[in-house]
This record gives structure tokens, sequence and C-alpha cells, in this order.
């Protein structure tokens, strides 16, 4: 570890090196040229002095991890979290609570000679010079994060609290009153401790990867779940009596009315967090003790439409690619909500996205913006649902077009009816398998004869947890294990190794990040055959696997096989058909 004696620095070379490190963040894309130019125009207004750096995760263009990173490579320094923070601090280093708290300094150890310092801005040199004149001893700096390190500052001299303890605390009493005063609820949302509260709440979910969070409240409690790779995971929640101020927060903030509870409402929050900007998707439902809230995270910025990335084999992609770039008919992608449908669809639509072809999507809601596609968001409230907007569509002379859910017969109609005169169509439905494709359509009442003149193939698909590969953990499998899972017909010879996870310092569960386990019936000629005659769902899973399909469980299996995920997690979200 290196050891930085802090010289006497000049405002210039405190402005040099910030500079450095916000050209350093731009080259690596972690910050935008345009937000780097609004925050330099903000920090000129400011008072004389300040540095542009802490503004810009104030303002959160930058995230705290991406900015102790920039700072740990741009000044050579370590850095440090709070997994590796010592239980207690050193005994003989005396400072002001204050003065730590003002600067965002933690010392953590203690020599003879040295004091260890946690950081959070290690271009400010005058905290480290007042320390070193104040205990006498060398200052050997580490970059921390912010938040960690205010966290750590009251563990060690504080009441011991959390982020959220203090701003609890701060809570006004007025919080426990009746919840009928709809203008006292509004002024109550607006307060700066329930706007910190529900910030918070948003800040945690995105630093943890969470993809949606649930907020539940209960007779004696408001629960807080965050739904992480697809578990729901408890966390630190605040008290019951803030319930009515932190949700009527979340309806100002999606722009819904806080005076009407009786019914479910749907928003939108637009904002930026941790540097990303963040699409959050709010639904709010009455319950019995209150408006259940959950808001479904879409990071824009870290969608990527590869399908490599998504989970599709070598083997498996040039077949769905066959499929994909027929000049007309219908691709279904189907699986329940939550399965990533919606993913494969636009990652399908980003390689059909040329500019020789015209895409149209009807969408509800449209999630994630595509340069070159038309996209269009159904309001059923005004009359402008799937079959509406399809029949307008069709009009508009495209090449393509995306429908967001086939929910009725009416739309698959039309998506039929377009299908048959020379557009390809893209859709989804909640079937648990290919097969069940098939069959839900006929049960729709579409009429077989079009079904099988119209549909090339069927998608279904489930996410799994992928496991962080450089701590999971290889064993051997047991004799009964390869026997009950049939794991010899994926591997013939040699020893059948599986993996379980362990705990990382990335991820205290093992797995990090989720990928696809997926099945494609083709709809060849044998199975149109079958498909008139009113084939079951098993006919038909047995035709398409008998013309080489692999299920979901087997895909699942060949997936744990190579280490991607566990036999654990495909039994989790599938079963052997």
């Amino acid at each position: 570890m290196s050891a930085v004696q802090p010289l006497p620095t000049p405002p210039e070379h405190s402005r040099a090196l910030d500079e450095r490190i916000c050209a350093h963040l731009v080259a690596r894309g972690r910050l935008k040229e345009a937000d780097l130019v609004r925050a330099r125009r903000l920090h000129d207004e400011a008072s004389e002095g300040s540095l542009l750096l802490p503004l810009l995760t104030r303002l959160g263009l930058v995230s705290e991890r991406e900015m102790g990173d920039a700072l740990s490579e741009v000044m050579g320094l370590p850095l440090i979290t709070a997994k590796e923070f010592p239980d207690a601090p050193p005994q003989n280093v005396a400072m002001s609570i204050r003065f730590l708290k003002q600067h965002h300094i933690v010392p953590i150890a203690e020599t003879d000679t040295k004091v260890t310092w946690v950081v959070a801005d290690p271009a400010e040199s005058y905290a480290m010079q007042a320390v070193q004149l104040a205990t006498g001893k060398e200052a050997e700096v580490k970059v921390g994060f912010r938040s960690e390190i205010d966290d750590l500052i009251e563990r060690y001299y504080g009441s011991g609290r959390s982020a959220m303890g203090t701003i609890v605390e701060n809570l006004s009493d007025e919080a426990t009153r009746s919840e009928d005063d709809i203008e006292h609820l509004r002024d109550l949302a607006s307060e700066a401790p329930v706007i910190r509260l529900v910030n918070l709440i948003i800040q945690r979910a995105v630093e943890q990867r969470a993809s949606d969070i649930h907020i539940e409240p209960f007779e004696n409690r408001l629960k807080v779940r965050y739904r992480i790779d697809g578990v729901l995971l408890e966390v630190e929640s605040p008290p019951a009596a803030s319930t009515a101020a932190v949700i009527s927060r979340i309806k100002i903030m999606a722009k819904l009315n806080i005076a009407e509870r009786r019914l479910p409402q749907d928003g939108r929050i637009m904002l930026r967090v941790q540097g990303k900007e963040l699409d959050l998707r709010v639904s709010t439902v009455p319950t019995s003790f209150g408006e259940s809230v959950v808001m479904r995270i879409l990071d824009r910025e870290s969608i990527v439409f590869d399908f490599h990335k998504l989970g599709f084999t070598d083997e498996f992609l040039p077949q769905f690619m066959k499929v994909l770039e027929l000049p007309h008919g219908i691709l279904l992608v189907t699986g329940p909500t939550g399965s990533g449908k919606t993913t494969t669809l636009y990652t399908a639509l980003s390689k059909l996205n040329t500019p020789d072809v015209k895409i149209i999507t009807v969408e509800d809601p449209v999630e994630y913006q595509i340069e070159g596609i038309n996209q269009i968001q159904a309001k059923p409230q005004i009359g402008l649902d799937f079959s509406h907007a399809l029949r307008s569509i069709v009009r508009q002379d495209p090449d393509i077009i995306m429908i967001g859910e086939m929910r009725d017969l009416e739309t698959a109609k039309i998506a039929i009816q377009s299908a048959l005169t020379g557009h390809l169509v893209l859709s989804t439905l909640h079937t648990n398998n290919a097969a069940g494709g098939v069959t839900r359509m006929l049960d729709m009442g579409v009429e077989d004869y079009l079904l099988t003149s119209t549909v090339n193939g069927i998608l279904a698909q489930r996410l799994v947890r992928r496991l962080d590969a450089e701590h999971a953990q290889k064993y051997e499998a047991m004799p009964e294990v390869i026997e009950e899972f049939g794991l010899r017909r994926f591997q013939p010879q040699g020893k059948i190794e599986l993996y379980k996870p362990m705990p990382s310092p990335l991820t205290a569960t093992g797995y990090h990040g989720r990928t696809t386990i997926m099945e494609f019936l083709v709809m060849s000629d044998p199975i149109r055959r079958m498909v008139m005659q009113h084939a079951d769902m098993g006919k038909l899973e047995e035709q398409a696997r008998a013309e080489g399909m692999r299920t979901m469980y087997e895909d699942g299996l060949v997936k744990s096989l190579g280490g991607t995920t566990t036999i654990e997690e495909v039994l989790r979200v599938t079963s052997e058909s």
C-alpha cells in the first residue's frame, strides 16, 4: 500500500487534478461530455475554491463507485470498500466527529509512525494536512465511497445508526398524524427527510442491481424488498409511521393522484441515480393496510442488445436467426412475466434495424428507445389499445411490426393478416413452453389453417441466475444425480462436474446477473399437419424434440454442466417435461 505525505497544495493543483480525473471519466465512458459542461457551468456559479468532483456525484452524473475507481487509478491510491473496514477505530486517534463528517474522512488503522485514513475526495489536500498536524503522524490515504465512510463514522463514533436510521430520526412527528388530510400528506411528502428517505431506497436498489423495488404496508410495519437476479430480498425499512409520507412521495414523483387510494394507478419516474439515467415504472394497488407500491427499474444505459450475452449459444443462434430473417410471418416469444421476453424482442429488432427497413412497434409501455424504430405507446384509457394501433400501423407501410403482447383474438387476427400481406410480425404470449403457444392461439379462437400458414417459430424462455465464474466451486456429480437428471446424454464420456455458488466480494449469494434458458419450436411441415389435426401440447413437443428441439430444462442442464448456472436454479424456474 502506498503512503501519501500530503503537502500544501495550491488551488491550481487541485483544479488541475480535478480536470485529469474528469478527463479520465469521460475517456472511460463514465461521464458524458455534455454533462461535464453542465456541471462546470454550475460549478462556476458556486463559491470560489470549491472542487468539481464532489459536485459530479451530488448531481448524480457519476456514481460513487465510478468516482472511487477514477480517483484510485489517476492518483495511484488503493481503493477500499465497507467489507474491508475493521470493526473498531484506532484507539489513539482523537478527532472531532464534525470535522470527519464535514470532510468525509475516517481513520481505520494506526502504527507508531502513521495513521491510515479512508478518504472520499483525496484531491482535497486540506483535510490530510490538518490530521497530520493534529496527530503528529504521517497519513496513509486510501480511497473510499462517501456513503460508506459516513456510515462508518456513525458506527465508530455516533449511535451506530445506519444512514436510513439517521434520516428517520429527522422525520417530523407530524408523520404519525392522520392520512385523511391530503394537503398535509402533500406537505409531508415534500419534507427533506422524506425526500432523502425515498432517494436512499432507490439508490440502494440501484447499487444492489435490483430490477424491482417492493414497498408493502402491513399492520405494524412497512416492508421494503428488492428483487435481485429474480429473487426477492428484504432490506432495511422505514418505520410504519412513515408509510403515508413515503408512498405519497413516490406518487408525487410518478405524477399520480395522491388523493386516490381506492384504485390501482400506474405512473413513471425519470431520474438520474449513481450516474445512470433510470426509468422507473410505478404501480400502486390498494391493500388492507394502505397502498402497495412496486417500482420496476429500467436502466436504459446499461442494457446491451446482444444475443450471446442474453444466453443464446453458438449452436442455438443460427437456427433462431434463420427464422428471424424470413421476410414475412410471425415469430412468438413466450414465458411468464419477468422472463426477459421483451429484451429478447428488442435484441431481435436491433439486429433487423437497417436503413432499408421500416419497423413500427406497439408497446405498453415502451421500455427502451431504439434509434431508427417508430415506437408507439399504447393508451387503452383513450382507446389506443393494441388492436386499434395495429389497424393504423399497416397503413404506415412498415416492413416489420412488433406487438408488445397478443392479448386477445382481435389483436391476433390483425397480426395474422399483417403476416399474410408480407410483413414480419414479432410478439409475445404468456405460456409456459413453446408448444403451449400453439394451443394458446387455438384457444383464443385463431383458425388452425391461419396459424399454420403464418407462425414461423415460437421461442420459450426463462431467466436463471448466473454464477460468479471466478468464485464458483466445481464438484464431481454423484452417480445418483447423474442418473436422476440424465446428464450422460449431454456428456457421454469423462468425469461429470457441476458447480455451486460461493460468496465473493462481488456478491454474497455467489450469483451475479442472469442468463436465459430457452427452447425454440420451428413450425415444420409435420408440426403443421399435427396442428391441423389439433394435436395436444405434449404431442407437439414430442415431435419438435424428435426434430432436434432442446427443451428449456435440457438447455438449463447443459448450461449447469458448463458452469453458467446451477442445477438448483434450473429446477427453480422449470421442470422436466
